[in-house]
């Protein structure tokens, strides 16, 4: 249905800038294939990049240190996956990243959770409450620096870049709160 809507999508727009005239559709075609590999490129590499952080982190340890730092807070959050180490440690990981502010360098992490998460689901077809759960706390991205927001901010000629963060912190975490809150209102099965 997405593969769908993407080409109806693209076969309007591109109608548009042909009927307008005021663009050379070749022109912002190549444009936007230019735009689509640079971007294509640096994420590849931050992916690359965290996902061979993620096994060096695992191999030697790191893991487990995070995931018993945060465990207070994953517990009560994850129930279900009580015996599941792998899966609180993926979370973990991707928890920190987005703490950090790190952006893109989560999304690895939380797919490998969601990867981890999803080898225990007796129904591939439908996600499970904790992966549900997962979904919202990532969606909330709650961070104490939000390093990539400064940096665009800096790059664009801000005076102080860090100034937005109590908006961000108060903002994420009343994402949190109120993504939670509805999270476990809508369970299938009560706790």
């Amino acid at each position: 249905m997405l593969n769908i809507v993407w080409i109806i999508l693209v076969v309007i727009s591109s109608v548009f800038i042909m009927v307008s005239g005021k663009t050379d559709f070749t022109l912002v075609l190549q444009s936007g294939i230019e735009s689509a590999t640079e971007l294509s490129l640096s994420l590849i590499g931050i992916m690359a990049f965290w996902g061979g952080f993620m096994e060096i982190a695992e191999q030697s340890g790191i893991t487990e240190i995070f995931s018993k730092i945060l465990s207070p807070i994953i517990k009560p959050i994850f129930p279900e996956l009580k015996n599941d180490q792998s899966s609180k440690r993926a979370i973990s990981m991707n928890i920190t990243a987005n703490l950090l502010g790190l952006g893109n360098a989560a999304t690895p992490l939380g797919v490998e959770a969601m990867r981890r998460m999803n080898a225990n689901n007796p129904d591939k077809s439908r996600a499970t409450d904790s992966m549900a759960t997962f979904v919202v706390i990532n969606t909330a991205s709650v961070q104490l620096v939000p390093v990539t927001t400064a940096v665009l901010r800096a790059k664009y000629g801000s005076e102080e870049p860090m100034a937005i963060l109590p908006a961000v912190l108060a903002s994420s975490l009343a994402a949190l709160l109120v993504g939670l809150i509805v999270d476990r209102a809508l369970r299938r099965e009560k706790l």
